[in-house]
């Protein structure tokens, strides 16, 4: 298996290609090569026996996804894109990575499928972003698409261009709508819902972190490490469980901002609690008001994908998978 992984620089294509060093391929495939693309020149995942080409590309560019995909990959794991609070600060931008970029590589596949008579599976990275208020208590599978982001709109319009490329034969598609990973591991990025993993993250190591938003924010988490899970066990889907509904939405925990608090309190002490300075952000507030709260994730539960239970239980997923074990 030849696998092609964008965005291979970030933390969940880091984590992504360091899995396939690990535990091998989806499914159990053997992995012969791995493509590792970002905008910055992605590591190669330790301890991987196969050959790893790892460049510093930007696939919106004119040419570039052609030339990535010219290595005919099995399997494209697309996790490039910009942030919820970047993309919204610059609009330009945001529609140029998270959707010409996303049109490029499809075509390029489609080129190419058309030229050598392969058909690659692609794992799409979208976002329950793609959703807006009003929301029901728990969102379902049926519920609109209707963002109040140009991210959510950007990956909304990735999710439609991924099942039509499928219907049409062109790519064999399954688009993923991901909770907010939490707890994200190193520097805070420039996403808005960077606070969510930075109230329990900066805590956990002795620093105080700023919390702009109150008490009762409800959102929808998963861990890094279920993440990856969702991506690897979506690589290995028959994907005509799937039928034209090419864009599920992961399991997760809803938890309450305060929730969140508590189960800090409860793992790690009212010391670490202690760190988290309130700061209120009405640019914040607003963008985090439009964002869904919770879900009944049935579809992708019926299809093996799994998640945390707790929040109690992701905190203490990123102590072991980050702190060693130890606070």
């Amino acid at each position: 298996m030849h696998i092609l992984v964008t965005g291979a620089a970030g933390m969940l294509g880091r984590k992504l290609t360091e899995s396939f060093a690990k535990l091998g391929g989806p499914g159990g495939a053997a992995v012969d090569a791995l493509t590792l693309i970002d905008v910055v020149e992605p590591e190669a995942p330790t301890g991987f026996a196969g050959r790893t080409v790892a460049r510093a590309v930007d696939i919106a560019a004119a040419g570039a996804a052609e030339a990535v995909v010219a290595g005919r990959p099995d399997l494209v794991f697309h996790l490039a894109a910009i942030v919820s609070g970047e993309a919204e600060a610059d609009f330009d931008k945001g529609y140029r990575i998270n959707l010409d970029a996303t049109r490029s590589l499809f075509d390029a596949i489609r080129a190419a499928n058309g030229a050598f008579g392969y058909r690659a599976r692609v794992v799409f990275a979208s976002s329950i972003a793609v959703f807006g208020a009003p929301f029901p208590d728990e969102i379902g599978d049926d519920f609109c698409a209707t963002p109040l982001t140009s991210y959510g709109a950007q990956k909304a319009i990735g999710e439609l261009l991924l099942a039509d490329y499928s219907r049409r034969g062109f790519l064999d598609g399954i688009g993923l709508r991901l909770p907010t990973i939490c707890v994200r591991p190193g520097a805070p990025n420039k996403a808005a819902s960077g606070f969510f993993s930075s109230i329990i993250r900066e805590p956990l190591m002795g620093r105080q972190a700023v919390l702009p938003v109150g008490d009762d924010v409800r959102h929808w988490h998963a861990s890094p490490r279920s993440a990856v899970g969702f991506l690897r066990h979506a690589a290995a889907l028959d994907s005509s469980a799937l039928g034209a509904r090419r864009n599920l939405t992961m399991p997760g925990v809803s938890a309450t901002v305060g929730d969140q608090i508590a189960a800090l309190e409860r793992v790690a002490g009212a010391k670490a609690v202690g760190l988290i300075r309130r700061e209120p952000d009405p640019a914040i507030e607003r963008i985090v008001a439009g964002w869904p709260r919770a879900f009944d994730a049935a579809r992708a539960q019926a299809l093996g994908f799994r998640a945390e239970t707790s929040f109690d239980a992701i905190v203490r997923i990123h102590i072991e998978d980050e702190l060693q074990g130890k606070l």
